[in-house]
C-alpha cells in the first residue's frame, strides 16, 4: 500500500520547501515540490525608479544577492544601451566568480557532505594526527554536552562514511571550508565593499577602479582558494563518488534529461562570447547541444497558486498576480518551460552543455557515457559543481590580468522614457533571468525566473512534473522514517526557496510556522 510522507520544511537548503512524497514498495512513486511562502519583490519594484532595481533585487536573498544584483545590472544596461566597459564587465566576472566559489564550497562542506558521513565516527578516531585528535576532542565535547550542533542531528542511515580516519578528516575538511568560504567572501569586497546587499554594481558598470593593491590582494586570496580546490575539494568529491555503497547515486536522482544554460562570464562587451557556454539538451542527447532561444520560456500556472490569466507567458510580458485559494494549486513556484519542456539547470547543466575534459573523463571512467539515453543523478551534481569550481577560478587569475588599472569602469547613459531590458546570467544555482521594463521613466513591469523555479517547479499545465519531483521517481525509501535518499536527492540540486517565493505570508505579512512530519 501507497504511504504518503511530508517532509516540511526539508532543511539544509535556503529558504521553506515541502516535499510531499508517496512511497510504495521501498521506492518513490510519487512527489510534489511545494514553495510555501509568497514571493512579492516583483509587485514591490512597480512605480519605483528603475535604479533601485538592482539594490531591490538584490534583497530577494541573504545568500544569493551577488547574483541578482548582476543579473538586474545586466537588465539595466540592456534597457539602457550600454556598451560596459572592459574593466566593468571583468569586475563583475572575478566578483560573480568568487561568489560561485563561496556557494559551491558552502553546497558541499556544509550543506551536503552530512548526507554521507557519520560524524559520531569520529570519537573512533584512533590516529595520531594532531589536529584530527583536536577535531575528536570537541566534536566528543559537543557530544558530552547533549549540543552536537550543527553537525547533528540527522536522518539515519546504515550506508554513512563510518571509517574513522576518513570520517575525522572529511569533517575536518568542513571546518576549512568555513575559512576558504571567508576568503572567496573578502575577494568579493575588496571591489563591491560588502556582502550581503554590496554596493559595487551600478547600471552602465562598477564603482571600483581596479588598482595595484586591490588586485593583489584578490590575487592572493584567489591562489589559497585555488591549492585548497584542487587538493581537498575535488579529491573530496572523487572519495565520497567512490565509496561503492553510493554506486547507485551515480544514476539515481536524474531529473529526465533535459538541461538548460543561459551561458556565464561575458567575454566581450556584448555578452556574445561567454565562458561558461549556453546551449541547450533534451531527452538525455548530451552529444547534441541545441542553439538558445530566449523566446521559448513560458511559465505555466496551472498548479501554482497564480491566476490562470497568467498561464503561458513569456517572462518579458510576465505577470505576478496570486491566487491563494486556487484549487488546483500546491505551490508558489511558478513552472518555467523551455519550448514545452521542463529543464533542469545549474552546475550539471553547464558542464553537460560545456563537457569540459575533466568531466568527460570522468563520466567515462565511472562508465555514464556507455549507452544512450545518458542519466546522471546525485553524485555527478556534486561532481559537476566541484570541476566548475575549478574552472572558474582557475579563469579568474587570467581576467585578473586583463584588468587596467587605467581604463573606464562606467558607461553613464540617461534614463530612457521608455524601454525593455533583460539580463540573463549564470548564478552558482543556475540560470537566472530578469526582465524590466521602463514606463514614464518608472518601473512599469519587473520579473525574475530563477533557478530553483526552474528545478523545483510544480506540474506544468500538461501535467508534466518538475526536474526534482521527475528526479525523486524511483528513489529508494526503505524506511520512511528515514528518508535520507529524498533529501540528498533534493540537496544535490542546490535549492534556494528565497530566491523562487519571498518570506512574507500574502494576507498578514508575517513569517509563516511549518510542523516536520
Amino acid at each position: 500500500m501507497a504511504e504518503l510522507i511530508s517532509i516540511d520544511p526539508v532543511t539544509r537548503i535556503e529558504g521553506h520547501l515541502r516535499m510531499d512524497v508517496e512511497i510504495e514498495d521501498g521506492v518513490v512513486k510519487d512527489a510534489w515540490s511545494s514553495g510555501t511562502m509568497f514571493r512579492g519583490i516583483e509587485m514591490l519594484l512597480k512605480g519605483k525608479h528603475p535604479w533601485d532595481a538592482q539594490q531591490v533585487t538584490e534583497r530577494i536573498c541573504g545568500v544569493c544577492p551577488l547574483v541578482h544584483g548582476t543579473a538586474s545590472s545586466y537588465a539595466l544596461d540592456d534597457a539602457l544601451g550600454v556598451n560596459l566597459p572592459d574593466n566593468a564587465r571583468l569586475i563583475r566576472n572575478l566578483t560573480l566568480g568568487a561568489n560561485f566559489i563561496q556557494s559551491h564550497i558552502l553546497h558541499f562542506y556544509h550543506l551536503a557532505a552530512l548526507d554521507y558521513v557519520d560524524v559520531t565516527a569520529v570519537l573512533n578516531y584512533s590516529g595520531n594526527d594532531p589536529v584530527l585528535q583536536e577535531i575528536k576532542g570537541k566534536i566528543a565535547g559537543l557530544v558530552a554536552a547533549n549540543d552536537p550542533y550543527p553537525l547533528l542531528p540527522r536522518y539515519e542511515s546504515n550506508d554513512y562514511v563510518s571509517d574513522p580516519t576518513l570520517a575525522t578528516t572529511l569533517v575536518n575538511h568542513y571546518i576549512q571550508a568555513l575559512e576558504m568560504r571567508k576568503k572567496a567572501h573578502e575577494m568579493l569586497t575588496i571591489f563591491y565593499g560588502r556582502m550581503p546587499s554590496f554596493v559595487g554594481t551600478i547600471p552602465g558598470g562598477v564603482t571600483q577602479q581596479p588598482t595595484i593593491s586591490n588586485v593583489a590582494a584578490f590575487r592572493s586570496r584567489l591562489a589559497e582558494l585555488r591549492d585548497w580546490i584542487d587538493r581537498i575539494y575535488i579529491q573530496d568529491i572523487l572519495t565520497v563518488a567512490g565509496v561503492s555503497a553510493y554506486a547507485p547515486f551515480l544514476t539515481a536522482g536524474d531529473s529526465g534529461g533535459n538541461y538548460l544554460a543561459y551561458g556565464g562570464f561575458d567575454q566581450d562587451s556584448k555578452g556574445n562570447v561567454k565562458f561558461l557556454e549556453r546551449g541547450v539538451i533534451t531527452n538525455g542527447d548530451i552529444m547534441n547541444v541545441k542553439d538558445f532561444d530566449e523566446d521559448q520560456i513560458t511559465e505555466s500556472v496551472a498548479y501554482s497558486w497564480y491566476e490562470d490569466s497568467t498561464e503561458g507567458l513569456n517572462p518579458r510580458n510576465g505577470k505576478t498576480e496570486p491566487e491563494v485559494d486556487k484549487t488546483n494549486g500546491y505551490t508558489f513556484l511558478k513552472a518555467p518551460r523551455y519550448n514545452g519542456q521542463p529543464m533542469e539547470v545549474g552546475p550539471l547543466a553547464r558542464m553537460l552543455v560545456m563537457k569540459p575534459k575533466m568531466l568527460v573523463d570522468l563520466a567515462t571512467q565511472l562508465n555514464l557515457l556507455s549507452t544512450p539515453p545518458f542519466q546522471f543523478g546525485i553524485l555527478p551534481r556534486h561532481a559537476a559543481r566541484a570541476i566548475e569550481c575549478k574552472m572558474i577560478a582557475d579563469e579568474m587569475d587570467k581576467w585578473l590580468d586583463q584588468l587596467d588599472i587605467n581604463g573606464n569602469i562606467w558607461d553613464k547613459k540617461d534614463l530612457p522614457g521608455d524601454s525593455y531590458g533583460r539580463g540573463l546570467v549564470e548564478g552558482p544555482r543556475g540560470a537566472l533571468g530578469h526582465w524590466i521594463h521602463i514606463v514614464d521613466k518608472k518601473i512599469g513591469n519587473y520579473q525574475a525566473v530563477v533557478p530553483t523555479t526552474w528545478n523545483a517547479s510544480p506540474r506544468d499545465k500538461d501535467g508534466t512534473r518538475g526536474p526534482i519531483e521527475t528526479s525523486l521517481i524511483g528513489i529508494p525509501v526503505p524506511d520512511v522514517n528515514n528518508p535520507i535518499n529524498v533529501v540528498r536527492t533534493i540537496r544535490s540540486f542546490d535549492p534556494c526557496l528565497a530566491c523562487a517565493i519571498h518570506v512574507i505570508h500574502p494576507e498578514h505579512n508575517g513569517v509563516k510556522k511549518f510542523r516536520v512530519v
